[in-house]
């Protein structure tokens, strides 16, 4: 070790850590490559405040404790050291020497950019190099990022997306899997991926949401260049990148965060506020300002250093209730009294004013399933600050809608055209995600009612009944062909069956529902305001038969959505609509190509005069079997 060394820590740098306001923290502690007098090496910093000892251990010291003591910067809390000769590639961990009860433990870099593949847990010594090419994505971001912009997800598990079966079943590296998703995606009209974590997690069978590694992408599949790789090829396809991130809980495995330094460090002591019932997991501290200015850097390490282009939160309702999947006496009120959990709140509120001001094309969305006001609604005016909220009711209520047998489906009408009364109160995702298709829920194939034709129909149906509402969509990989059995995160898609009818068919309407949304302004335009939604009618719970307009400016051409719920045909079914001329049909989930009856308005009607559902025009239309038609109008 040299005598004596420079710090990449300024006094600033612990000023604003110890405030909570530090958000590049991965600048200053974790492993950093250097030169110190001519000799090169790495920079190594900790915070461990109730360590009496910590020093550096490592394949070049032979794990030794008494190897390399690191010094304690005042009473910061913080410990560094210069480690001559040691540089990128180096395996190592922190060991750490409590001042209570002599607890010893090997930890890794709380700040690590790569760690070893798991189940191995050393930190290894990386840097960040890479030559982005997406300049022109970056600068057009914000516009293609915006509330008013169409936004198609496609919710991706790296890890079972794809494998090669000839190889053991081995995953797909970054690098390889980087063209096969931006072809697909591409070809299918999705405008964003939504990659489920690929921060570095013990355990595969989380899914990434037990992360250790809040800087480092998991090593399962590459290194952090190549997962830039990923990204950079992507934005160069014109497709967004949004990464979900864990801030509401972490695992207690012993080489993480957990009981860091002797003491509960980043957790809450106690377990009413520090363990969380449902995940078996710590929870953090949002109180502690240091454990704010760790979350925040890594929100901003993502936005920073991998471009992502938006940040989906997980577990915020977890985050949000002090008494979250917890009984009566399992649980701590706030000092006011109350189960509103202040701390994470102001948590979030900083995290949104920090990414929107630092990255102002960005998205952040919340996963947020309860009706906790105003969660996407800017902070000066008393909300949480996300651009984006996952509507959860939607989702629940449409697939229970649409497990029930058809002939039923009218004592339930009021369970698909409940949105409405809320629909605007936040800025929405409508998901339907890999949450839906695991642990015995089954598959969104297998969620349908009826005989095989019933299921693929009512499958278009859903599809359909999304892409019209108003919001973003979520659609989690495997959905979009039909797969049959729920996802398995140690195997690939069941690819396979996207080539079989009517599979094929089904993978085909999704394709050509995100082109149209993308192509209709009046299907994007107002998707978080009122006035891009009109009713003609949802109140038919006898024919099980909902319809409504979707509206663009002015100027624009609107589109008419109708529903039909039941298998059989509406011959004759009137709609008013504002203005008279050809109303084109523009999609129909029941035609042929899509693996339906073929049953459809021969590429359009005529309106005519004549007031109905409170408008000067109508038209009649044929509504096909347990399917959606859509109908572009004139324009104005």
């Amino acid at each position: 070790m040299a005598a004596d060394f420079p710090s990449l820590l300024t006094d600033d740098d612990l000023h604003w850590f110890n405030e909570g306001t530090h958000a590049r923290l991965y600048e200053k502690l974790g492993a950093h490559p250097g030169v110190v007098g001519g000799v090169s090496g790495t920079f190594f910093a900790v915070w461990a405040p109730d360590a009496e000892r910590v020093s550096l251990v490592g394949d070049w010291n032979g794990w030794d404790p008494a190897a390399h003591p690191m010094r304690a910067r005042g009473s910061s809390g913080v410990w560094e050291t210069f480690a001559p000769g040691v540089g990128k590639g180096a395996l190592y961990k922190l060991h750490i020497q409590s001042r209570h009860g002599g607890y010893r433990v090997d930890k890794a870099d709380p700040f690590g950019f790569l760690h070893e593949c798991p189940p191995s847990t050393a930190s290894i010594v990386w840097d960040l190099h890479h030559r982005w090419e997406d300049h022109d994505w970056m600068n057009a971001r914000p516009r293609g990022n915006a509330l008013d912009a169409p936004m198609s997800i496609y919710e991706v598990h790296l890890g079972s997306w794809a494998r090669v079966p000839e190889e053991g079943d081995r995953m797909l590296g970054y690098r390889e899997i980087a063209p096969r998703l931006a072809d697909y995606v591409v070809e299918h009209g999705y405008t964003h991926v939504e990659l489920m974590p690929v921060m570095e997690h013990p355990f595969g069978g989380s899914w990434g949401y037990q992360v250790t590694g809040y800087f480092a992408p998991t090593h399962r599949q590459g290194k952090p260049e190549d997962f830039m790789y990923l990204v950079d090829h992507l934005h160069q396809r014109g497709i967004g990148v949004i990464l979900d991130w864990v801030p509401a809980h972490f695992p207690t495995d012993e080489h993480g965060l957990g009981y860091f330094d002797g003491t509960h460090l980043f957790e809450h002591a106690d377990p009413r506020k520090g363990f969380h019932p449902d995940w078996r997991s710590f929870i953090f501290n949002y109180g502690r300002l240091e454990v704010r200015s760790f979350l925040l850097s890594s929100a901003m390490f993502w936005l920073d250093r991998y471009h992502a282009d938006g940040l989906r939160v997980d577990g915020v309702a977890s985050m949000l209730y002090l008494d979250y999947s917890r009984s009566e006496g399992e649980w701590i009120p706030n000092p006011h009294g109350g189960r509103d959990n202040v701390e994470a709140i102001s948590f979030l509120k900083q995290l949104n004013e920090h990414a929107y001001r630092e990255h102002p094309g960005v998205q952040t969305i919340a996963e947020e399933s309860t009706a906790w006001p105003m969660v996407s609604r800017p902070t000066f005016v008393g909300g949480l600050g996300f651009g984006l909220k996952w509507d959860m009711g939607w989702m629940h209520d449409s697939l229970r809608y649409l497990s029930h047998d058809p002939v039923h489906r009218r004592w339930h009408h009021n369970e698909i055209t409940f949105r409405a009364l809320y629909a605007f109160n936040e800025n929405f995702v409508l998901p339907l995600s890999h949450d839906e298709v695991v642990h015995g829920k089954g598959s969104l194939l297998n969620k349908m009612p009826g005989d095989r034709w019933q299921k693929f129909a009512n499958l278009r149906l859903l599809f359909g009944w999304q892409h019209a509402q108003p919001g973003k969509k979520l659609l989690f990989m495997g959905g979009d062909f039909g797969q049959w059995r729920e996802w398995d995160h140690d195997t690939s898609l069941d690819w396979h069956l996207a080539e079989e009818p009517p599979h094929a068919g089904l993978r085909r309407l999704v394709a050509d529902l995100n082109r149209l949304y993308r192509s209709e302004p009046a299907m994007y335009r107002f998707d978080c305001e009122p006035r891009g939604f009109q009713w003609i009618d949802g109140s038919d719970a006898e024919h099980s038969v909902v319809s409504f307009l979707r509206l663009g400016d002015e100027h624009e051409a609107q589109v008419l959505c109708a529903f039909n719920f039941t298998p059989v045909v509406r011959y004759g079914y009137g709609l008013g609509v504002p203005r008279g001329g050809r109303w084109v049909e523009v999609l129909n989930t029941d035609a042929e190509i899509y693996g339906g009856s073929g049953v459809g308005n021969l590429g359009g009607v005529e309106a005519q005069p004549g007031g109905l559902h409170g408008m000067s025009h109508h038209v009649e239309l044929t509504l096909p079997p347990l399917a959606c038609v859509m109908l572009r109008g004139p324009t104005s």
